[in-house]
């Protein structure tokens, strides 16, 4: 006969929220780069203040360690490339400021990491949307910490403690599956003002390069929406002489045994991906579809095989022992970054691209 309990039976509640398990990739993001960050194989001193108790979190397997290391060089080779563009020729060149739209950013470092870098006069606004939940965390981390919040001068929190807005950085919540036109309206619309004083610019400028960034966004989202947030950049900012240019990361290709053991293992958690694509090639198909010029793709197999300097490999390969290479090799190849431009053309789409070790631009 059962022992009967000592204390009355606890329950809880079901959670009702479907959007709780895709928010919770965002955790598995941030400990991933605390964890690549704490093991040296990338610099970022801004990881652990996005982490809450960054102590307790332990650190990733290699693979995982791996991974993050290839999409964080490869994405910010790809940004500091932008950001760093001149206009004209010679000694006529000047420097350009850019605008930085980054949809679904999480608890993403990059901004902090670029204000405090070589690059920091360049940026002229920085937005970064996601769910309210998760600007709301990321609104109270920056507030918490002053190395998140000194860099962002004098800044104020609306929206219940949703959005922040600063002279450069702005953070917004945003639900990307509404159509873009209503949803980042407050990006190309003006404010209204209070009477006489005229109305107020909009965030974004429709006369600056503007560099919109998706890591891990639109598998998440319906394949309409997807297309429909690609091809709303594209005609909002991809006038000829000022241009817009994309970076986007993620899964791909799922159609194979391997791939579909990632897709169970997601589902298990009650996440869904309906938005990803079978192949690099529908990737740029949907880039063209949404009124994109030029578009590349790479697996991060191909990237950390032929894009990475070997100096760089050996440097990572004795930062711990990695016994799965198969499996890594299998993840790698079903992860990739992907980019495209509109009306950056005339200048030969920047020559904008990874660079292959010892080699031009991938293709």
């Amino acid at each position: 006969m059962p022992v009967a309990p000592s204390h009355p039976a606890t329950f809880s509640l079901p959670n009702t929220d479907p959007d709780s398990a895709t928010r919770s990739t965002d955790t598995d993001a941030s400990h991933a780069r605390l964890s690549a960050a704490r093991l040296g194989y990338l610099p970022d001193p801004f990881a652990p203040l996005f982490v809450t108790r960054p102590a307790g979190v332990s650190n990733r397997p290699g693979i995982i360690n791996v991974g993050t290391w290839l999409r964080t060089r490869s994405v910010d080779e790809l940004v500091e490339q932008f950001v760093a563009r001149t206009a004209g020729e010679g000694e006529a060149q000047v420097q350009v400021q850019v605008q930085v739209l980054s949809v679904g950013a999480g608890s993403d470092t990059r901004f902090w990491r670029l204000a405090t870098g070589p690059l920091k006069d360049k940026i002229a606004r920085y937005v970064e949307v996601d769910f309210p939940e998760i600007t709301a965390s990321k609104a109270r981390s920056i507030y918490k910490h002053r190395e998140l919040k000194d860099v962002l001068g004098e800044c104020t929190l609306g929206g219940g403690g949703t959005s922040l807005h600063s002279a450069v950085y702005t953070l917004l919540p945003v639900d990307l599956r509404q159509p873009p036109s209503t949803a980042l309206a407050a990006l190309t619309t003006p404010a209204p003002a209070p009477p006489g004083s005229g109305a107020r610019a909009p965030l974004l400028s429709r006369t600056l390069p503007t560099l919109v960034l998706a890591e891990c966004v639109l598998p998440y989202m319906p394949p309409q929406a997807g297309e429909a947030l690609l091809a709303w950049a594209a005609g909002a900012f991809g006038g000829a002489g000022v241009g817009v240019g994309v970076v986007l990361y993620e899964m791909f290709g799922l159609g194979d045994a391997f791939g579909g053991v990632m897709r169970e293992n997601l589902a298990a958690r009650g996440i869904r991906i309906p938005g990803t694509l079978p192949s690099l090639a529908a990737l740029q198909s949907r880039f063209t579809s949404a009124g994109y010029a030029r578009s590349s793709a790479l697996t991060l197999q191909d990237i950390r095989t032929h894009y990475v300097p070997p100096s760089e490999t050996e440097r990572v390969a004795q930062l711990e022992l990695i016994d799965e290479w198969e499996e890594l090799d299998l993840v790698l190849r079903h992860y990739c970054v992907a980019w495209a431009s509109r009306g950056l053309e005339g200048e030969g789409g920047l020559g904008w691209g990874l660079q292959k070790a010892g080699g031009a631009a991938g293709e």
